[in-house]
C-alpha cells in the first residue's frame, strides 16, 4: 500500500512517489497507491470514531459510512507493507495524512486495544513501513533545533499499532533551490533503497 500526501499534482513527492511505485511493480509485488489529495480523502474523525480502546468501538467503526475509508482501512489489512511519501509540515505530516491514521489505523482494523493503558495487539501487522519525508531543512537545523519529530511520529508513535514493523526512513533536504541533477540523484536513491528494502516479490 502506497500513500502519497502532497496537494500540489507537479510536486517533487509525486515523482518520488510515482518513482518508487514503479520499481515495486517491476519487482513483482502488488502495489496499491493512493494519492490522499487526488482521491479526496476525508480527515475529518467523527464524535463516533474518536476512541481508541476497548471492544465496543471494533462494532461501531466496523459500521463505516464512508466508501473511500472502508476501501483503505480494508487494503491495510490486507497489506504486508505501507510505503509513505509526503513532505515535512511543521515538523509534521500533512493534515490529511494525519487524518489518514486517525481514520485507518483504528481499533479493530490494525490492532485492539483492551484499556487505554495497556499495549496494542496488532491485527495485521505489517512487515515494513517505508518512509519518505521531503524537507527544506538543514540536516544541522534538523538536529540542533528540532529534533526531527518525524522520525518520532512514524518510528515510535505509529509504527507498534501497525505491529511494530521494520522501519525505513529517507529524509531528502532541502529541496527548495536543489538543482535538477540532486532531485535526479535523490530518485534514483529512494528506488534503489525501495528495491533493497522489498526486494523481488517472492
Amino acid at each position: 500500500m502506497l500513500l502519497l500526501a502532497h496537494p500540489r499534482a507537479d510536486s517533487y513527492c509525486h515523482g518520488i512517489a510515482e518513482r518508487i511505485g514503479e520499481r515495486l511493480l517491476q519487482l513483482g509485488h502488488e502495489v496499491r497507491s493512493h494519492d490522499l489529495y487526488a482521491e479526496r480523502f476525508d480527515p475529518l474523525v467523527p464524535p463516533f470514531e474518536s476512541h481508541t480502546s476497548g471492544v465496543a468501538i471494533e462494532s461501531l467503526l466496523a459500521q463505516e459510512a464512508d466508501p473511500l475509508v472502508a476501501l483503505h482501512r480494508e487494503e491495510l489489512r490486507q497489506t504486508d507493507a505501507l510505503v509513505v511519501v509526503h513532505p515535512n509540515w511543521w515538523g509534521m505530516p500533512p493534515a490529511i495524512l494525519t487524518g489518514w491514521v486517525d481514520r485507518v489505523v483504528v481499533p479493530g482494523v490494525a490492532y485492539r486495544l483492551a484499556e487505554a493503558e495497556g499495549s496494542p495487539d496488532p491485527l495485521a501487522p505489517l512487515t515494513d513501513l517505508f518512509v519518505v519525508n521531503t524537507s527544506d531543512t538543514t540536516d544541522e537545523r534538523e538536529r540542533d533545533l528540532y529534533g526531527d519529530p518525524l522520525a518520532s511520529i512514524w518510528g515510535r508513535c505509529v509504527a507498534p499499532y501497525l505491529g511494530a514493523p521494520r522501519v525505513t526512513r529517507r529524509v531528502l533536504r532541502p529541496v527548495a533551490g536543489a538543482s535538477t541533477e540532486q532531485r535526479r540523484a535523490w530518485l534514483d536513491e529512494v528506488e534503489t533503497l525501495a528495491a533493497e528494502t522489498f526486494g523481488a516479490a517472492t
